[in-house]
């Protein structure tokens, strides 16, 4: 197992670098940062050359990488442009997106899995179908339109909840939110459970566990569910990043100001070091999530073996 992860963790520094780089190239080759601090005022000469010298931006695009990638070994991510430490955006911002998709992950696995095992095990039933249809409309339905419904009845016309959520971002508060960040994948999770569920039912093993007495909640906890679950944290895995990064629009709707709201002001105002030292948190977030899986795989299925 240690020599798997070792190996793993050296196959990220490639991909790490190779995706940091494009990602830095197509933010760094659109447009003038400098020009953009401005906007419709044209800097002076003798400052927008000042500001260049300061954020590397009149060395080649390769230097300049190498430079900010220097930097982020030793923790510093440098300086937006107004000034503010990007690792002071990071350290208000990261800290509720990680709430905010902790609850999402909640209701993904709380409510998905369940609904997915029910169904699983009902298949072709009324239950089964109405879950079915459920979901379809569920993934049909764009977020940015469930989330403007949920905050203007709950939150403006019935006055359940708070139509905004406080800077402070509190667990209570990231209730509604959380949810509506999570539709659409605990669609997706109740569909692969159901379907991982309604195919290793009529399995050998199950048969066998079944015909040696043991009881029928045994045998689904035990025996159907964990094995039907491999899909099931393969799409989780891969939506943590996800749910990180695509929190912009539920963000957005509830005046969030989480790493979805830091992106948007950096993208609106041309703000490099912002996007770049967020991203950049991200695609570290998508590598360690992945590797998380692929370990989970061997505690699900003892027959995996890593070598």
């Amino acid at each position: 197992m240690g020599r798997y992860v070792t190996r793993r963790l050296l196959q990220m520094i490639p991909v790490f670098a190779g995706t940091t780089f494009l990602i830095f190239v197509m933010v760094y080759a659109v447009g003038d940062p400098v020009n953009a601090m401005f906007g419709e005022r044209a800097p002076d000469p003798a400052t927008a050359r000042q500001l260049r010298e300061e954020f590397n931006l009149d060395k080649p695009i390769w230097q300049q990488y190498g430079l900010y990638m220097g930097k982020i070994f030793t923790g510093d991510f440098g300086n937006a442009f107004n000034g503010r430490p990007v690792t002071e955006l990071m350290g208000t911002a990261f800290p509720i997106t990680i709430r905010l998709a902790i609850v999402a992950i909640v209701f993904e696995i709380a409510f998905g899995i369940v609904l997915g095992v029910v169904t699983g095990l009902r298949r072709g039933r009324p239950v089964d179908s109405g879950v079915l249809m459920l979901t379809l409309v569920v993934i049909s339905v764009p977020t940015f339109v469930t989330g403007s419904l949920a905050q203007y009845l709950l939150g403006v016309k019935w006055g359940l909840i708070a139509p905004a959520v406080s800077p402070a971002a509190p667990v209570g508060e990231l209730l509604l939110p959380g949810l509506v960040l999570a539709l659409v994948s605990l669609a997706y999770v109740t569909r692969l459970t159901r379907t991982s569920i309604a195919e290793n039912a009529r399995s050998d093993y199950v048969r066998t566990a079944i015909a040696k007495g043991l009881s029928r909640r045994r045998v689904t906890v035990r025996h159907l569910l964990r094995n039907s679950l491999i899909p099931v944290v393969t799409f989780l895995g891969t939506d943590v990043g996800s749910l990180m990064a695509g929190a912009l629009v539920t963000e957005r709707i509830f005046n969030i100001q989480g790493v979805g709201f830091q992106l948007w002001q950096g993208i609106v105002r041309q703000n490099s070091p912002t996007v770049v030292g967020f991203v950049t948190i991200l695609v570290i977030v998508f590598l360690l999530a992945n590797l998380l899986v692929d370990l989970l795989y061997a505690v699900l299925d003892p027959r995996i073996r890593y070598a």
